[in-house]
């Protein structure tokens, strides 16, 4: 699934989230995962023996939905209860080093909320939930209202992430929803209940079908009728548009007269613990950073996608979105073509996905089938190919008044098409001494009749323990070549 605007969203996810302030109001809670093997059945009872290896601890709920924001670079500010007790103490530890001001948090006299896994090769056999059901009292609520209305009067968006636990009545959901239509700025709900009306005037409201089924009393498998009776609600309700996960259906946009749907993308999955809230996450990101509700939706798909594929409760990061965005089948040309500062940028989100970096370079004026043949060595070698391509200025330092045949534009723009290619930065220096020290490659590739002595960069690539390809050239493919039989002298 390509993304639309794809350069203006890279730029957004690359440098602009982090301009972005959001804020994050809801049930916060603790996700526990207890992990260990199972391999025989208790003599006390007929269930399984777990025999513990780890126990793994991560901010749950709406804290999940705080992750999400902070893993894509937005500044977050969490509203919520917590009580006074060892499970908001780690809740803190967790939180605070990641980034999330949780100056809006509310100490309760109910327990933090926590949820217990037990799992077992990536399967759970047991949930323990801790939490006091019964209201909060009145001056609690309060608390949480004023200090959510003073946080929302500063937030470029703000998400209501209601899991039922009492920290979203209706009077504090409609006063900030009221805040925030005077602000011009998106509110968007991950709902639960039945019990829609408390989220009127929100820009978006995000259910699942079976969170939509208990709502309209239609089965899922009704799919036609439950969306038909949903997309009613958005004119009911006073809502922008419906934002409806569908799990290995999508994600379907229901406006009011008109329906856009983003097909999900094929992917093994493993856990869907989180998912919506990353969906919710990346959709907050991106209205706030100004991209429209479709392309939106797009990106949160494709977030989504990354995050099924892992177990228990983890949240989206900008490196693994923009590598997913970034891959060479779908990534366009124009986006490859890179100036230093953008493709530092980029190099670090491809490292913090485990991406090892190929660098090569040249003039690559008139393409031929020796550059193409070098380029897929260097595909071979690693993950992301980045090429140092000489400027026009350059070129004709080294070889001669008439050279290039081609502009550096055009022979970047060519070099930017191949599928070979992740990145093309121009430069002017004589050699890429400079580029390379500041690129930093796994892997410096280079053709023709040289050895690892003769090559610029290559001392400098071994001391930080990378390596040398040199590609033997093609016979007889060359530039010189090309022009002499083109000018009729060959």
């Amino acid at each position: 699934m390509l993304v639309k605007e794809q350069s203006r969203l890279l730029s957004l996810i690359e440098s602009g989230f982090a301009a972005l302030r959001i804020l994050v109001i809801g049930d916060v809670m603790l996700d526990r995962s207890i992990w260990g093997d199972v391999d025989r059945i208790s003599p006390e009872a007929p269930v399984p023996v777990l025999r513990s290896v780890r126990t793994t601890s991560a901010p749950g709920g709406a804290a999940n939905v705080a992750m999400n924001l902070v893993g894509l670079g937005v500044r977050v500010t969490q509203a919520g209860f917590w009580g006074n007790d060892v499970e908001m103490r780690e809740l803190g530890a967790l939180l605070g080093p990641s980034g999330v001001d949780f100056s809006g948090m509310i100490l309760s006299g109910h327990p933090t909320i926590s949820k217990t896994r037990i799992v077992s090769r990536n399967q759970q056999l047991l949930r323990l939930d801790v939490e006091n059901a019964g209201p909060h009292p009145a001056a609690e609520h309060e608390a949480l209202l004023e200090r959510s209305l003073e946080l929302a009067d500063t937030a470029d968006a703000i998400v209501l992430s209601d899991y039922a636990k009492g920290a979203l009545p209706a009077q504090l959901c409609q006063a900030v929803i009221a805040l925030a239509r005077k602000r011009k700025v998106p509110v968007l709900v991950d709902p639960k209940g039945q019990d829609f009306n408390k989220y009127a005037g929100a820009t978006t409201i995000c259910p699942n079908l079976q969170e939509l089924g208990l709502l309209t009393g239609i089965a899922g498998r009704n799919l036609v009728e439950l969306l038909a009776a949903a997309q009613q609600l958005v004119s009911e309700l006073g809502i922008d548009y419906m934002t409806v996960t569908m799990s290995e259906k999508g994600i379907r946009i229901l406006y009011p007269d008109s329906v856009f749907h983003s097909p999900t993308r094929a992917r093994e999955v493993f856990d869907v613990t989180g998912a919506g809230d990353t969906v919710v996450a990346t959709l907050a990101a991106a209205l706030a950073g100004g991209l429209d509700p479709e392309t939106a939706v797009n990106l949160a798909n494709v977030a989504a996608g990354i995050v099924v594929a892992k177990t228990g409760t983890a949240p989206i990061s900008r490196s693994e979105l923009v590598a997913e965005l970034t891959a060479s089948a779908r990534i366009s040309g124009p986006d490859k073509i890179l100036d230093l500062q953008h493709l530092l940028v980029r190099l670090a989100e491809w490292r913090a996905n485990g991406d090892r970096i190929v660098f090569t370079n040249g003039c690559f004026d008139i393409v031929h089938v020796g550059h193409i043949t070098l380029l897929e060595h260097c595909r071979a070698f690693g993950d992301k190919i980045v090429i140092g391509l000489n400027s026009d200025a350059s070129v004709r330092g080294l070889k001669g008044p008439t050279r290039p045949v081609v502009g550096e534009n055009e022979r970047a723009r060519v070099l930017a098409a191949l599928g070979s290619t992740d990145a093309v930065i121009i430069f002017d220096e004589p050699t890429p001494m400079e580029l390379i020290r500041f690129v930093r490659p796994d892997v410096l590739v280079k053709g023709g009749d040289y050895t690892t002595s003769t090559i610029v960069g290559a001392d400098d690539v071994a001391s930080w323990g990378g390596r040398v390809e040199i590609v033997p050239t093609v016979t007889g493919a060359s530039t010189t070549n090309t022009i002499r039989k083109i000018a009729g002298n060959d």
